[in-house]
């Protein structure tokens, strides 16, 4: 049993489609980011899809135009089928991090993970608090610099930064493959507090 899962974050078409940048992004990330999915799969990770489910009684919830995106149930809050894989696991939140009021925890405890490769959209939300939360959990986390999307490449950057600095190993998809390949595990980052 792999003790690596790899997180997507809100890779739904509601969510992929608000916008311009956003579609824009997603479609020049989805070749390689698709492509990771694949090899982690093949090396018998598993992936986990967060779908992110608007409640509509949440007085926070982002809504467009008066529209309430992500509704448990509608065509909007699927997962795109070009990152789902066969075994692929999906787990619904409510709010930004995966962990946040949801089973995430206990399932990758029941699959014996110990590491897991955030990614997803977008980088400085999703991604952020979800490897952050992972972190607090005592995982071993890491983000693929090219698998994380937002519809502003200086939002990507700056959230970059911040994991690389704080809770995550931020390196390319490529070198997460190679060191899987290499020695079977990724190892955990040393933090030094300055």
């Amino acid at each position: 049993m792999s003790r690596i899962a790899v997180l997507t974050n809100d890779l739904q078409g509601d969510l992929v489609n608000k916008n311009e940048e956003r579609r824009t992004a997603v479609a020049n990330a989805t070749p390689a980011y698709a492509g990771f999915l694949a090899q982690m799969r093949e090396r018998g990770h598993v992936v986990v899809h967060l779908q992110l489910i608007n409640l509509p009684d949440d007085p926070i919830a982002e809504r467009y135009d008066g529209f309430l995106p992500v509704q448990k149930g509608s065509p909007g809050a699927a997962v795109l089928p070009e990152f789902l894989g066969e075994g692929d696991v999906l787990v619904e939140k409510h709010k930004d991090s995966g962990f946040y009021e949801t089973d995430l925890h206990e399932r990758l405890q029941e699959l014996g993970v110990d590491t897991v490769v955030v990614t997803g959209m977008q980088t400085q939300i999703c991604v952020q608090t979800t490897a952050a939360d992972a972190f607090f959990r005592e995982y071993n986390v890491w983000v693929p610099s090219d698998c994380v999307i937002s519809a502003r490449q200086e939002d990507t950057a700056r959230a970059l930064q911040w994991l690389d600095g704080y809770c995550a190993m931020v390196a390319p998809s490529s070198e997460i493959l190679g060191l899987i390949d290499e020695t079977g595990s990724l190892p955990r980052k040393e933090f030094v507090v300055p």
